[in-house]
């Protein structure tokens, strides 16, 4: 039997389809059967009797010429004999392809002999006069009767009907115009789709539809030029725009015309109805539109979508209370305009994607014939009726929206993703690193993790402090590929994924696979990125002895399923990434390795963050949305390098003003709003007061820098004793001072952050759980300036041991060490 399958969207070579078909050809339920219409049934035969019923003959009424009526008139005969109709195509859709193919068959005989019929009419009928039907006149009179003429071949009769002279439609009352005109032609054109809804039906659809399409396009073509040559050489225009079933009153044999008419409306109406099933049968089995659609998918044994043609034939049904073709003309022709733009942009998007795999095989196809059509398209609709053009473009935006919100299937690939990375591709070739300058600087973060179930907090924000830059997710995987049978990374990146999307964060994921975490580190400082779009800052979590906390398990948007299954049966994220390393455990990076990795990054010219307690966080800072209903918190800053053993000029270096541009950045971000910022100016033993303040404000100023200044005194150890010579950042890290001296000063530095914490929460050292006290409100993050690394690598240990005391019981902290410059005072 048939294939009664339907048509989907996409043709398939492999899938479920094909799976379906057995030796004799018959699909099991639901499932499809061998295709077998020819290129002559299934798309030359439903194209040209769609193409011929709209304007030859449905247009055609059903009182004779004479004004003898055939059948009864009126509305509601009108909409009986429709949906008598109606009832009879749907009961032959809902019977399978094969029973559709025989009748078109029998109806493409009818016409074209009832077309042969009418060209031989116009050679043997001699010149005639045609009484024409009267039309209303005032208080229910009739005016005058009218006749028409049919004059044979006659060149007076041509030239006089070359003009335009639109007048009023004699079955609406409407004054005519070149668009309305227009809007009725064009459904003549609207069968070109008639083949391409058949497409599931066909044996070979590639090769059917356009050379089909192209055959019935042109043969109709052919024809309806024959026809209008023919009836503007010998019927005068009266009879042209007062009786537009004038083809009877000249036929040989008037009801071979009218058989002609029953028999083309049919054919067009089960080629319409049973494209329409087929199209809305593939809606339904992709649930685009859920349950809405869920009667659509019921079928046959053998196939046939016979729930998807009762639906249609209920939509049809409600279209027929219209009344008249001339009424919907405009709005049909609209919706076929949007389908064919759709059509030329789909072409035009492929054409420009530039998709090694869109190759089409007509000769003459171009971007220039696609835009053409696009810009006609739209044009001619605004021309044809404004109201219903904007009402169909804002219908197909809605559903565009609920399709891209809903998420279609994964298996159509989308051709959004080919222009995007088209247009990617092309931008960054013009984004030159050369061309590179401060005033546009902005954050490109890299930031390493081991394992994202104790990073989440971290994870966000890094997000947030980003400021619309790149921002690329790390992690290295231990091993060696030539002693494993096939990369172990690659099957990773899907989990890796799968967190962005859950985490909410707009990042990037590489992933490498190398013998130690400080080489993978190094792969990624360098390979990470594309063009001018590379990581110019390292972020790091802190190493020290806290135990990992599984924020899976804490988090909202981690939250899964006890079984570990996700909706639709996909393996839970949980599940995709181990458990946290347990206390004690061996770790992957020794902390002589993770203060390598900082001196690699610094080596590099490339910025450092190391992040401290970020667990500890406010969540609503976290969040997406605004933090204007969150408690008031502080974000302080202490722009100097507390490790050395005297306050000096360092507000203005490089480090220190990326610090402030970090916190700055923190401060756009809409859930850090309300958070105010602190800058903590620390004193040297000698300075006065007051004037280091005043030169800072006045560099705030020229920053465009809000934040509140507030000058600290260094404590005890923190540079006493007499006055010597400016030492070099890393000669006190590097050990000119003693193991003792170097603990007491970062334990020094440790009491004076905190005690700057606990005035403005009135309470004692720690995070920011304290609240609101006494003091004012609590410090939610605290950027800190992060010493190079010591040059001696024997000296790492100690050196991670100084930032460990230095932030102690500090809260979320940020060591942030910056290498390059971020902001400046030109215009």
């Amino acid at each position: 039997m048939a294939s009664e399958n339907s048509p989907l969207l996409a043709y398939r070579l492999l899938g479920d389809e094909g799976a379906a078909f057995s030796a004799n050809g018959a699909g099991g339920p639901g499932g499809a059967s061998a295709r077998k219409l020819s290129t002559f049934l299934g798309v030359v035969v439903p194209t040209v009797l769609s193409m011929f019923s709209i304007v030859v003959f449905l247009r055609i009424d059903s009182t004779g010429s004479s004004g003898l009526q055939v059948l009864p008139q009126g509305y509601g005969w009108s909409l009986l004999y429709g949906s008598l109709l109606l009832g009879l195509v749907g009961g032959v859709c809902t019977l399978g392809a094969g029973l559709y193919a025989r009748a078109s068959f029998l109806t493409f005989l009818l016409v074209s002999g009832s077309l042969a019929s009418v060209l031989v009419s116009f050679v043997a009928v001699g010149p005639r006069s045609i009484p024409l039907t009267p039309w209303p006149g005032p208080n229910g009179s009739s005016l005058p009767p009218q006749v028409g003429h049919f004059t044979g071949f006659n060149s007076s009769t041509l030239k006089a009907n070359l003009g335009a002279g639109y007048a009023k439609d004699y079955t609406t009352g409407a004054m005519m115009t070149f668009a309305s005109v227009f809007a009725v032609l064009f459904n003549g054109c609207t069968g070109i789709m008639a083949g391409a809804n058949m497409s599931g039906e066909l044996k070979d659809p590639s090769r059917a539809i356009p050379l089909g399409t192209i055959v019935a396009v042109t043969y109709t073509f052919f024809i309806y030029t024959l026809l209008f040559f023919l009836s503007s050489f010998t019927c005068d225009r009266t009879l042209l725009q007062e009786d537009y079933g004038f083809f009877r009153a000249i036929s040989l044999w008037p009801p071979l015309v009218l058989i002609g008419i029953y028999a083309t409306a049919l054919s067009a109406s089960m080629s319409s109805l049973i494209g329409a099933s087929r199209i809305l049968h593939a809606l339904a089995q992709d649930d685009l539109f859920g349950v809405i659609l869920a009667p659509a998918k019921v079928v046959s044994r053998t196939g046939n979508p016979w729930g998807a043609v009762l639906y249609s034939w209920g939509l049809v049904q409600l279209v027929l209370l219209a009344g008249k073709l001339n009424t919907l003309a405009a709005v049909v022709t609209v919706f076929y305009l949007v389908a064919y733009a759709a059509v030329d942009l789909s072409c035009l998007s492929l054409e420009w994607a530039s998709a090694p795999n869109f190759r089409p095989t007509f000769s003459l196809f171009s971007w220039h014939t696609c835009l053409l059509g696009v810009a006609s398209c739209l044009l001619m609709m605004f021309l044809i009726s404004p109201g219903a053009a904007g009402g169909s473009l804002l219908l197909m935006g809605l559903l565009s929206a609920l399709l891209t919100a809903r998420g279609g299937p994964s298996s159509w690939g989308y051709v959004s993703q080919a222009l995007l990375f088209h247009q990617v591709r092309k931008y960054l070739l013009r984004l030159d690193v050369r061309k590179d300058h401060v005033k546009f600087w902005r954050p490109q973060l890299l930031l390493l993790v081991g394992n994202p179930r104790g990073a989440l907090p971290l994870l966000r924000l890094a997000n947030q402090l980003k400021k619309g830059g790149l921002y690329v997710l790390g992690h290295v995987t231990l091993g060696d590929l030539d002693c494993l049978p096939s990369d172990p990374v690659q099957p990773q990146y899907g989990a890796w994924l799968s967190l962005v999307d859950r985490a909410q964060v707009k990042a990037f994921v590489d992933l490498t696979l190398s013998s130690s975490v400080r080489q993978g580190a190094q792969h990624l400082l360098r390979i990470s990125g594309l063009g001018g779009m590379k990581p110019n800052t390292l972020v790091l979590g802190f190493y020290d002895d806290a135990a990992p906390q599984d924020h899976f398990l804490t988090d909202p948007a981690f939250s899964e399923a006890a079984d570990g299954i996700q909706e639709g049966g996909s393996p839970a994220l949980s599940s995709l990434f181990p458990p946290p390393r347990a206390p004690g455990s061996p770790r992957a990076l020794s902390p002589q390795d993770y203060v390598a990795t900082v001196a690699d990054a610094l080596k590099m010219n490339k910025n450092v963050v190391l992040a401290r307690a970020c667990g500890a966080l406010p969540p609503e800072r976290l969040s997406r949305g605004s933090g204007g209903t969150s408690p008031p918190h502080h974000v302080d800053v202490w722009p100097l390098n507390l490790l050395r053993p005297r306050g000096g000029p360092g507000y203005v270096d490089v480090c220190g003003l990326f610090l402030l541009q970090m916190a700055t950045i923190l401060g756009m971000v809409p859930a850090w709003h309300s958070a105010r910022l602190r800058i903590f100016l620390c004193l040297g033993p000698r300075e006065a007061p007051g004037a280091a303040e005043g030169r800072l404000r006045a560099l705030l100023s020229q920053l465009r820098i809000r934040a509140e200044v507030q000058e600290v005194v260094w404590g005890e150890g923190a540079g006493s004793g007499e006055p010597e010579e400016e030492e070099e950042e890393g000669d006190f890290v590097n050990g000119r001072r003693g193991d003792a001296e170097a603990e007491a000063l970062a334990s020094s530095a440790n009491a004076l952050v905190r005690a700057q914490q606990g005035c403005s929460r009135g309470g004692g050292p720690g995070g920011p759980e304290g609240g609101d006290g006494e003091g004012g409100p609590a410090t939610a993050l605290t950027f800190l300036y992060l010493p190079r690394p010591p040059a001696d690598a024997a000296r790492y240990t100690r050196y991670l041991a100084l930032l460990e005391t230095l932030t102690r019981d500090l809260g979320p902290t940020l060591l942030i060490h910056g290498v390059t410059p971020v902001t400046c005072t030109d215009l």
